[in-house]
């Protein structure tokens, strides 16, 4: 079974910058489109950002457009959410997931936390 997987979560003061990577498990991987949502305790999942396989076309969720960039790397095949100047209100568990074309998101990583906090 193909898994998600996660890093590059911590604390960050704000206006400070991270980067998250989004690895499979198996190398030969190959999907639709690879997303990342975040979610804080009591509220649901949210989009972040999103990039088709082939890296042609991204999409961004208009709170973090401009501050995040989601990128794929062909040679580690990861994909990368670099995210700057970030805010409090970023503070949340941050999952990646994949989808095959016209269906919904369903596999999905473990998460990793990023706190933005001064």
């Amino acid at each position: 079974q193909v898994q998600l997987i996660e890093s590059g979560g911590g604390l960050v003061q704000p206006g400070g910058s991270l980067r998250l990577s989004c690895a499979p498990s198996v190398r030969s991987f190959i999907t639709f489109a690879i997303g990342w949502f975040r979610q804080v305790p009591g509220k649901d999942r949210e989009f972040v950002a999103g990039i088709t396989w082939s890296g042609d076309t991204t999409w961004y969720r208009p709170s973090v457009k401009g501050r995040f960039i989601i990128s794929r790397d062909d040679a580690k095949r990861t994909v990368n959410l670099q995210m700057n100047s970030l805010k409090p209100e970023d503070t949340a568990v941050y999952y990646c997931s994949s989808r095959a074309e016209s269906a919904d998101w369903d596999l999905w990583g473990q998460g990793t936390q990023v706190t933005v906090s001064s």
